[in-house]
């Protein structure tokens, strides 16, 4: 459980907020539980909510919001093609079709050696640099705009250290 484990964390967290508004640590504590899980399991939706008073359901909306949490689990990397209007005018959805072609998966999938799961996302707010994707690392998230298959396909195989 993140309380056992992260307890301090968790205290630290709460303490940033008024006791009166504590549910507005609802983000940073899904992040602690995706951090610990590689995703954020339906024990630990129920464990947030029980920490902040939210019902389940209160708390799994704002994992199926925010493109930054993850109910599956994927890959080590994530790579998140923005397909909303103006980059799909410009080429996100063949776009995607390819990377996902090129790594053998179908979007949302992961690749069979467990590195990199494609999805595509709503806005990543690059409308004038399609395509592009946000790629979410252990060490952070990057943004590629302007991209092509061929560079896309090069930083994959950067990524997989070949």
């Amino acid at each position: 459980m993140l309380a056992d484990k992260y307890g301090f964390e968790i205290e630290t967290i709460l303490a940033k907020y008024p006791p009166d508004q504590k549910r507005s640590a609802v983000m940073p504590l899904l992040y602690l539980a995706q951090k610990e899980y590689g995703y954020i399991t339906p024990e630990a939706i129920e464990e947030v909510g029980e920490i902040l008073g939210l019902e389940p359901t209160q708390v799994g909306s704002i994992v199926g919001f925010y493109t930054l949490y993850y109910d599956q689990p994927g890959g080590k990397h994530r790579i998140q093609i923005c397909a909303d209007l103006p980059c799909a005018l410009n080429g996100a959805d063949r776009y995607a079709a390819e990377v996902c072609e090129k790594l053998g998966v179908k979007p949302g999938g992961t690749t069979s050696d467990g590195m990199f799961t494609v999805e595509t996302v709503m806005c990543l707010a690059a409308c004038d640099r399609p395509p592009m994707f946000q790629l979410q690392t252990g060490d952070g998230i990057f943004y590629h705009e302007n991209q092509t298959v061929e560079s896309t396909m090069k930083l994959v195989e950067e990524l997989r250290g070949n």
